[in-house]
């Protein structure tokens, strides 16, 4: 095997950049979903105007399969779960009822303010009533995706769940087994043999074999990010989602086998994952180097490692101290942070920007990908400035409910028209007039 060498930036000294970090300056996969829109726009469009039909035939082009119908027979989850290896079915039940746990903790309650006497604001949440959740069935099959995208739903109180993930093949055009196992635990009986831009356009525009949904969700490759991004505002979107990333911040302290080893595990999702460790020890870094060589060369899927650990994604990122490294990981905003630091607890409090952060050296994110509870959909692309991973608020939308008595309407009514009146508007003025006969009532 060759020899395996991270790409190095050093900020130490003066070179760290004054005024903080330009995140431009840190690795990134290129991800570029605006060049992507060409390609799903008339793949979209022909959904749209196709259906079913449509549908099929692009599974057929890109999958290799021919299928007579998309929607996966409700005997064929029973089949695959009655199916499931008894190991495999006990860990996704623990998955489940963890996540479950955390998630059932989330749900927002309704809040009603008096503002005056006579006059309520409730914030009423409510759950969107239909959703579609797209697993992917790519390079590695993800039934934890299934967990992580259905409990938040069910949690939140979706009465609608609609699960697509891409036929495969090998196992004559249904997704695979363990997927659809997934489903079949978590009752979900709504399941699509479709992916890619076609089946977010399936769920946004509905066809005669599935409704139409309010908010697709879940992770997938360039083409699903396109199709979220062209169809949002038709449907609402849980985020584009790229490929996958790991920062770790980490001290003299750290087990330089364990560095190497939580980078080696996201580095295997795809030739395009970023793995990046920001570190104040040279001596560190030197040490993961080595350890990486020895672990990748004992890995099952080496080349596609080795492509990510040495593409221009991946970075060993030399600093003078960890509040030098905090203001790196801010800026890099990474969809998965750990922390393997002295006083770990202590340095990820003040972290400001991550999809999840991952604390010490026993919380590896291959724990969160799976049994911690939290969930693994998670902003990715430097996104995590911005955006918080999926969770049961998610799937809720806040409403205001405003109820005033004409007393309490009265009261401010003076307050209402002068605003309308400041914007050129009378006739929002006139609206509240008018119940008073025309009159601004005196406060």
């Amino acid at each position: 095997m060759s020899r395996i060498d991270l790409p190095r930036l050093d900020l130490r000294g003066a070179a760290f950049p004054e005024g903080g970090i330009d995140r431009d300056l840190l690795p990134r996969a290129e991800f570029d979903v605006e060049a992507a829109l060409h390609a799903v726009r008339p793949i979209c469009d022909d959904v749209r105007h196709r259906g079913t039909a449509a549908v099929i035939e692009y599974g057929e082009r890109f999958d290799g399969v021919r299928l007579d119908r998309l929607r996966v027979s409700e005997q064929a989850l029973r089949d695959a779960l009655a199916a499931l290896d008894p190991a495999v079915r006990a860990a996704l039940e623990e998955s489940i009822r963890r996540a479950r746990l955390v998630h059932g903790d989330q749900r927002r309650q309704d809040v009603t303010t008096q503002v005056v006497p006579g006059g309520t604001v409730t914030e009423k949440w409510l759950p969107v009533q239909r959703v579609g959740l797209y697993v992917p069935g790519g390079i590695a099959v993800y039934p934890s995706s299934v967990v992580m995208n259905v409990v938040p739903a069910q949690e939140a109180g979706v009465e609608g769940i609609a699960v697509a993930s891409p036929p495969q093949k090998e196992f004559g055009g249904s997704p695979h087994p363990t997927i659809l196992a997934a489903c079949a635990l978590l009752g979900v009986t709504e399941v699509y043999a479709a992916g890619g831009a076609q089946a977010v356009a399936m769920f946004a525009y509905g066809t005669d074999e599935c409704r139409p949904v309010n908010l697709v969700t879940g992770p997938g490759n360039i083409y699903v990010a396109a199709a979220k991004r062209l169809l949002k505002g038709r449907i609402g979107i849980d985020a584009e989602a790229g490929p996958t990333e790991i920062a770790i911040l980490a001290d003299d302290t750290a087990d330089p086998g364990y560095v190497a080893a939580d980078l080696i595990s996201q580095a295997e999702h795809d030739p395009l994952a970023a793995a990046v460790l920001v570190t104040t020890s040279p001596e560190l870094a030197d040490a993961v180097g080595k350890e990486v060589e020895a672990q990748v060369a004992a890995t099952r899927h080496t080349d596609r490692i080795t492509a990510a650990l040495t593409g221009r994604q991946s970075a060993v990122v030399l600093v003078d101290t960890l509040d030098r490294g905090l203001e790196v990981v801010d800026a890099y905003a990474a969809e998965h942070l750990e922390i393997q630091t002295a006083d770990a607890a202590a340095v990820a409090a003040r972290v400001r920007n991550a999809g999840a952060i991952f604390v010490g050296p026993h919380a590896p994110v291959s724990l969160g990908d799976y049994c911690a509870g939290s969930n693994h959909v998670l902003p990715t692309g430097g996104c995590a400035c911005h955006s918080s991973g999926l969770s049961v608020q998610s799937f809720l939308r806040g409403i205001h409910v405003v109820d005033y008595s004409r007393q309490a309407l009265a009261e401010v009514a003076h307050h209402v028209v002068t605003l309308a009146d400041a914007e050129d508007l009378p006739a929002h003025g006139a609206a509240v007039t008018a119940r008073f006969a025309g009159e601004v009532p005196t406060p």
